[in-house]
């Protein structure tokens, strides 16, 4: 495969191969107005209102295109992460069992960062090789190991070192998406409740957001560095990942070539 020439489809495929993904990565993209919009179709229609991280596990698990605006999210967390409605007092007092006391869960939904107030008409959410338009971010569910792969990737890509990032108490996956969009820097966190139950994840999984003018870039440092290394692993160089599960200074289980 020509790195010069690796496409979106090109780096899904690489991505999924390599690091042996269960899931489709997922396109983001916010549109600022409907005209902007309407130039890309989705291939099916959600017919109720959901919550976000339900849109990306169908894009994820389904392999669909779809599209979505205020009309068709039913999580208030999503609502005003993504700038459709201000914070309303029920969304506080939901925020009551992480914190037990009315002023600090006002303070935990206030310091939660969210798209300017009426900044975005609609999103696409999109398998990452059928992406019919550059995304803004786009997002892994992996294991933990999976991560440390794609983020260390990253930073070789991008000399990037160390990597920081941001953990809240609700919103793991429409507000994990926008602080990555807003800060321009990739980012990954634990599922919050919502992502756990109804975006449909395991609980040894976590959420990873790379910028999307930059998943090239790691798709293609995966590439060079499985060359270089002869497989994809950190933890067992020379191999594909996982990687053999052996201790280094194992005095068990060693291998050398054949004479």
């Amino acid at each position: 495969m020509n790195l010069d020439k690796l496409d979106y489809a090109g780096a899904q495929e690489v991505l999924e191969r390599l690091l042996k993904l269960d899931y489709h990565p997922v396109a983001i993209k916010f549109f600022k107005t409907q005209e902007e919009a309407g130039q890309y179709q989705a291939e099916m229609k959600i017919a109720s209102k959901v919550t976000f991280c339900q849109f990306t596990a169908v894009s994820r698990m389904a392999n669909y295109i779809l599209k979505g605006t205020k009309d068709s999210i039913m999580c208030e967390n999503c609502l005003t992460s993504f700038g459709y409605a201000e914070p309303s007092e029920q969304l506080v007092r939901d925020h009551m069992k992480y914190v037990m006391d009315m002023e600090k869960a006002k303070q935990v939904v206030a310091s939660k960062l969210s798209l300017p107030l009426g900044e975005i008409h609609s999103f696409i959410t999109a398998p990452l090789g059928k992406t019919p338009v550059d995304p803004d971010v786009v997002l892994f569910i992996c294991n933990p190991l999976q991560a440390y792969h794609i983020l260390n990737d990253y930073v070789g890509a991008f000399n990037v070192h160390p990597l920081q990032f941001n953990q809240t108490v609700s919103s793991a996956v429409c507000g994990g998406a926008v602080w990555s969009y807003l800060n321009h820097k990739p980012n990954m966190n634990t599922m919050c409740s919502g992502s756990y139950t109804s975006g449909k994840t395991e609980k040894g999984e976590v959420n990873v957001f790379i910028p999307g003018d930059q998943i090239i870039g790691v798709a293609r440092q995966l590439m060079k560095r499985t060359e270089f290394s002869k497989g994809a692993s950190f933890p067992y160089s020379g191999t594909e990942w996982p990687g053999l599960d052996v201790c280094k200074k194992c005095p068990m289980i060693r291998l050398k070539d054949i004479d």
